[in-house]
């Protein structure tokens, strides 16, 4: 019977380790896009030092270790407000268009989804923060 429950603590607690883990993972995916992001766009820059990349990645590294208030906030709100800016130039960009074509749909779909998803990152960053001052 001894050998039963020690061997159910221990599933317990591996369990509610991995539970830990994944809530970690999840509590942190808005700041884990946002890095996998960056380097995409890094990589599509085709630019080895690129300040705007860098910049950003130091900002998100610090906020994942930190996990301040302040500054998560100011990375979210500032997120946010650039792919607002951003939609205004998608929209600029696809009114160039005299009439739609492969790379007008291309433009739409992966501009739309990569804004889209930004804007969601962000957004849930935000809600992130601010939580934790309310409650």
């Amino acid at each position: 019977i001894l050998q039963n429950m020690i061997k159910l603590n221990h599933f317990k607690l591996n369990q509610s380790k991995s539970n830990l883990k994944t809530k970690t993972l999840l509590q942190l995916s808005p700041e884990i896009y946002l890095v996998l992001a960056t380097l995409y766009y890094w990589f599509l820059t085709a630019n080895l030092l690129n300040p705007f990349a860098i910049l950003f990645l130091v900002l998100l590294a610090y906020q994942i270790y930190t996990e301040k208030f302040l500054t998560g906030v100011i990375i979210a709100s500032l997120l946010i407000l650039i792919n607002l800016y951003l939609v205004l130039a998608l929209f600029s960009e696809l009114a160039e268009f005299s009439e739609p074509s492969s790379n007008y749909n291309y433009l739409l779909i992966f501009g739309s989804l990569f804004i889209g998803l930004n804007l969601v990152a962000g957004i849930i960053m935000f809600f992130k923060y601010i939580k934790t001052k309310i409650i």
